[in-house]
């Protein structure tokens, strides 16, 4: 049973006593659901990440009103549910946080966007860390009666405007080009070591932060990036190849054809994409196309790399 299986099933035997008694329009404003931080939001949980911060649980999203008056008793209710179901016991670490329980849905999103509403301008989209919007799109939504807490959950899952895509198009491929094509292999010259490595992860880090804005998905940190570009983006085999030999083999031994081809298949798809018609193939060029044909005018006057990973 995965993680999202396990509070799905949770929330369906016991979100019905949460709301025993109290007024229905209670229940018909409130979304059940489990998103946000956590492999098991991803999809991703295993034996190994169930040593900490898993078990059964679900949130429950309230809006302003509903909250103000009804929240702290719906805590106090769900605070006394069961540790422990289907043979799974709820195991918290302080830093964690509050992953699960009664949430003021305006507050929820302010925590990963910093915002209480939808963005609405290219500024307010470009300010939010591409992780926390892979985590506040993640999970499932199991009820929503009102549709209060899906309103926002919608427009963070269309994704990125246009305009938005292209700029962070043009930041991926400015790394790709600093770090891959330029100097990783002077480091290497210079046989130094440690920069070169530095210059591997940064490229391999933009490589998967494009193919996932290519596939319309946002990246999640680090730890799970490859593992997205696995299962979420579906990248062609081709790619995955060349990002594990890049980052499997010894810094000294890396081949450049590999980084060329990831270079050239990212400049081939922002062609084909619309946001270019560059055919150099050194991606500096291609990202200073697309930074050229910008339109909005706060991004146009952002730096080069604004709108990297992060």
């Amino acid at each position: 049973m995965t993680g999202l299986e396990l509070s799905r099933s949770y929330c369906e035997f016991y979100a019905p006593s949460l709301f025993e008694g109290l007024p229905s329009d209670v229940r018909y404003r409130a979304a059940l659901g489990l998103v946000g931080e956590g492999s098991e939001c991803l999809g991703f949980d295993d034996e190994i990440s169930r040593d900490h911060d898993f078990g059964p649980g679900f949130c429950v999203w309230l809006s302003a009103d509903v909250y103000e008056e009804w929240g702290p008793e719906l805590q106090r209710r769900y605070d006394l549910l069961p540790a422990s179901f289907k043979g799974f016991t709820r195991r918290q670490t302080q830093m964690a946080g509050k992953r699960v329980g009664v949430f003021e849905t305006q507050a929820f999103y302010r925590f990963y966007t910093g915002l209480s509403r939808a963005p609405q301008c290219a500024k307010e989209w470009l300010a939010i860390p591409e992780q926390l919007l892979a985590q506040v799109t993640s999970g499932e939504v199991f009820a929503d009666p009102s549709g209060e807490f899906s309103v926002m959950r919608t427009v963070y899952q269309g994704f990125y405007p246009d305009e938005v895509m292209r700029k962070k198009c043009a930041a991926h491929c400015a790394s790709m080009a600093q770090a891959g094509q330029y100097n990783l292999p002077r480091c290497l010259k210079r046989k130094d070591v440690v920069a070169a490595q530095a210059a591997r992860s940064e490229f391999l880090a933009s490589v998967m932060a494009a193919f996932h804005l290519l596939a319309h998905t946002y990246m999640p940190y680090y730890k799970w990036a490859y593992r997205s570009l696995v299962e979420h983006v579906r990248a062609p085999v081709p790619v995955l190849d060349a990002v594990r030999s890049i980052a499997a083999t010894p810094v000294e031994q890396v081949d450049q054809d590999d980084v060329e081809a990831l270079c050239q298949t990212v400049g081939a798809s922002a062609r084909l994409a619309g946001w270019t018609s560059c055919g150099s193939g050194f991606l500096l060029d291609v990202a200073l196309d697309i930074q050229s044909s910008l339109r909005d005018s706060y991004l146009a006057v952002c730096p080069l790399a604004a709108g990297g990973y992060r």
